[in-house]
């Protein structure tokens, strides 16, 4: 998910609300793999073999990266001595985080350690995979570290940096048949990620508009267990979350 705050934190009791739309965009080989197993579903029949490793490569893409568009809100707030604490929601996934900001003048550095649980019975994730994964739920972690700068009267700010994670999803009831209810299959796998994040925001006093692109380089790795048995698969390649929002800062 977006991180979409400035690399600042927010001064004591400050609050910042935020809404607007994010999406997730699995390219290359990850694209490839979510295709695949969206061939393998329609067919309609269980997959098995060479099928049930494509099949798993995909779910666990699906499961794990998310592609699709997703709305997104959250909110910020300023706890003293240049920390700063949030929460944000979108559609896949709820996260809550707490960071500190180093200031020099108009530069900020800030490091932040959040955690990301997959919201259960995800609709945006099963809608734009064509993979029923209405029974997802985990955990995650993620580590940002942030530079940027801001205008005077904080009319501009800009912020890059670095971003490392892990997540964990489990998909119980996964089924691979279109309209098929909830079965014995199910899904378990980890992921790591690692990779940059550019962000822009313009405005004047309590409004502005924000700009994000993350970048990522993403690995992932599980298991599909069927009532014939388990097969273990994994995947990897780059995603891109573009995303936008409205900060509302009182």
């Amino acid at each position: 998910m977006p991180l979409l705050y400035p690399a600042r934190a927010l001064p004591t009791g400050d609050v910042r609300a935020s809404s607007g739309v994010s999406g997730n965009f699995a390219v290359g080989s990850l694209a490839t793999d979510v295709a695949a197993a969206r061939g393998i579903v329609q067919t309609g029949e269980m997959p098995s073999g060479a099928a049930a490793t494509t099949f798993a490569r995909g779910a666990l893409v699906s499961a794990a990266v998310a592609p699709g568009f997703a709305p997104y809100v959250g909110a910020r707030v300023g706890i003293g001595e240049r920390f700063e604490a949030g929460v944000a929601y979108t559609g896949r996934a709820g996260h809550i985080d707490i960071r500190r900001s180093f200031d020099w003048g108009d530069t900020s550095l800030s490091v932040g350690l959040g955690v990301t649980v997959p919201i259960y019975g995800d609709s945006y994730t099963s809608t734009s995979s064509a993979i029923d994964l209405q029974y997802v739920h985990g955990y995650g972690a993620d580590i940002p570290v942030l530079i940027g700068w801001q205008s005077a009267a904080r009319v501009y700010m800009v912020w890059a940096g670095l971003r490392a994670g892990y997540d964990h999803l489990d998909v119980s009831g996964l089924s691979s048949e279109p309209g098929a209810i909830p079965s014995s299959e199910s899904l378990s796998g980890d992921r790591f990620y690692g990779g940059g994040v550019v962000g822009f925001a313009a405005g004047f006093r309590h409004v502005h508009a924000a700009l994000e692109l993350d970048a990522a380089f993403q690995s992932v790795s599980g298991t599909f267990t069927q009532t014939t048995g388990a097969t273990n698969a994994s995947a990897s390649g780059f995603s891109l979350v573009p995303a936008g929002v409205v900060w509302f800062t009182f």
